[in-house]
């Protein structure tokens, strides 16, 4: 019976996908004020503290293997 049940099942592909992803994350850095910790985030220093939650999604496209 299992080998029927093997048979029945149906085949499966992989796919790939290119996703837009919206994510809310929280970014630390070193500075002696808000002022310089904003343009310092600014210019791309600093780290990523916690990777936060996905506000939003999209499939922009989806290809065969």
């Amino acid at each position: 019976m299992a080998v029927a049940a093997l048979k029945l099942k149906p085949s499966l592909a992989t796919y790939h996908a290119t996703m837009l992803v919206t994510r809310l994350e929280e970014w630390c850095v070193e500075a002696s004020s808000a002022a310089e910790a904003r343009e310092l985030l600014d210019a791309g220093a600093g780290h990523r503290c916690h990777l936060g939650e996905c506000v939003h999604v999209e499939v922009e496209t989806v290809e065969a293997e």
